[in-house]
C-alpha cells in the first residue's frame, strides 16, 4: 500500500508518516519498482498503536520506547501522564475561573479588563501587605469581583488581611451570600469559620438566617462565631452556644459579654441564669469550667442570679465560692 493511500485510510498525513520513517518510529516494508514507499499491513497495524498512545499525550520519544523497548514498563509513565494531565486541568480551571471573574465585573472597557487582572494577582500574592492593599483598594477601583473577594478571605490566614478583605466584601452587600454559603459547605472548620466572620459584617436582613444555620456547626469554634454575631443582634438562639463557649474556654470571655447584653437588654436573665446554674451543677462540668459560668454570672442581672450567687459563697470549690461573694458584694453596692 503506498503513502498516499495509508494517509487516507489512517488520518496520518504523507507528511506525519514521513516524519514517523525518519525518528524511526514505522519504516515502509518495502518500495516499489519506481521507489515509492510500500506499507505492509504490519506498518499499517504500528501506524494505529503510534496514534492511539499519542493520544494518550506520550511524546513520540515515549511513544517510540513503548512499542520498542522490551524492558519498558508502562506504570510509571501512565502515573507521570495522569500529573500532568491534573496540573494541565488545573491550570485551566484556574484560567477559566479568572476569566469567568473579569467577566463578572462586567468591564466596559480594556483598562476595567487590565485593572481586574491586576486585583486578582495582587490577592494571590505572597506578600500579605499587597493582599492588604489590594483588598482596601479593591472599592475604590470600580466594581470589584466579588467571588474573588470571597475566594481570598476564605483562605486568608493573616488576621489583618482577613480583616480588610471581610471590609472590602461587606461593601458588596448580600452580593457575597452565594459565595459565603459555600463556604459554610466546606469540610474543613478554619474556612467554615472565616465565612461566619465574614457573614457576621454583613446586613442582619442577609446574613441571619446563614448564620442561625451556623448554629449547627459540629464544630464549636464556628458555631461560637455565629453565636456571638446572633447575640449581638439579640437573637435567643445564640444563648446555649455561648454558654457552651463559656464552658469550653472558646473566646469565653466575649461568650459572657455577650450573655450579659442579652440579659439586660433583651429580656433573657431568667433563661441565661438557669442555663448557667444548670451546666455549675452538671456532674462533668471541671473545676476551671465551673470557675468560668460563676464569673459569666456576673453581668446577669435579676433574683435569680442573685440567690444562686449566694448559695455559691458556700460552693467546696473554694476558688467559685470567693468568686461567688465578691460579684454578691458588688451587686448590693451596685
Amino acid at each position: 500500500m503506498l503513502i498516499g493511500e495509508v494517509a487516507r485510510l489512517s488520518g496520518v498525513s504523507s507528511r506525519m508518516l514521513r516524519h514517523y520513517e525518519s525518528l524511526g518510529l514505522v519504516r515502509p516494508t518495502g518500495r516499489s519498482d519506481v521507489g515509492y514507499r510500500e506499507y505492509a499491513e504490519a506498518d499499517i497495524r504500528r501506524i494505529f498503536h503510534i496514534e492511539s498512545l499519542r493520544s494518550l499525550g506520550l511524546s513520540l520519544r515515549d511513544v517510540g520506547r513503548a512499542l520498542d523497548d522490551p524492558a519498558f514498563t508502562p506504570s510509571e509513565l501512565v502515573e507521570d501522564l495522569i500529573r500532568q494531565t491534573r496540573e494541565r486541568i488545573a491550570a485551566e480551571t484556574e484560567l477559566l475561573t479568572r476569566l469567568r471573574r473579569i467577566g463578572a465585573a462586567e468591564p466596559a472597557a480594556w483598562e476595567d479588563v487590565l485593572r481586574t487582572v491586576a486585583l486578582l494577582q495582587a490577592l494571590g500574592s505572597k506578600s500579605a501587605r499587597t493582599r492588604q492593599r489590594a483588598a482596601l483598594s479593591s472599592v475604590d477601583e470600580g466594581p470589584a469581583p466579588v467571588e474573588a473577594l470571597a475566594e481570598a478571605v476564605l483562605g486568608e490566614t493573616d488576621p489583618i488581611v482577613a480583616g480588610a478583605l471581610r471590609w472590602a466584601l461587606a461593601q458588596a452587600g448580600d452580593g457575597a451570600l452565594p459565595f459565603l454559603a459555600e463556604g459554610l459547605a466546606s469540610p474543613d472548620a478554619e474556612v467554615r469559620g472565616r465565612s461566619v466572620q465574614c457573614l457576621a459584617e454583613l446586613p442582619e436582613a442577609a446574613a441571619s438566617a446563614l448564620l442561625h444555620g451556623a448554629l449547627d456547626d459540629p464544630e464549636l469554634s464556628v458555631r461560637g462565631h455565629a453565636a456571638l454575631a446572633l447575640g449581638a443582634r439579640g437573637a435567643p438562639e445564640a444563648v446555649p452556644t455561648l454558654v457552651d463557649m463559656v464552658v469550653g474556654a472558646v473566646n469565653d470571655v466575649d461568650a459572657a459579654d455577650a450573655l450579659g447584653v442579652l440579659a439586660a437588654r433583651h429580656g433573657l436573665a431568667d433563661r441565661i441564669a438557669a442555663l448557667l446554674l444548670d451546666r455549675l451543677a452538671h456532674p462533668t462540668a471541671g473545676p476551671t469550667a465551673r470557675r468560668r459560668l460563676t464569673q459569666a454570672l456576673a453581668d446577669i442581672p435579676g433574683p435569680t442570679t442573685t440567690r444562686a450567687l449566694a448559695q455559691l459563697t458556700q460552693d467546696e470549690d473554694r476558688a467559685v465560692a470567693l468568686t461567688a461573694g465578691y460579684l454578691l458584694e458588688l451587686r448590693k453596692d451596685g
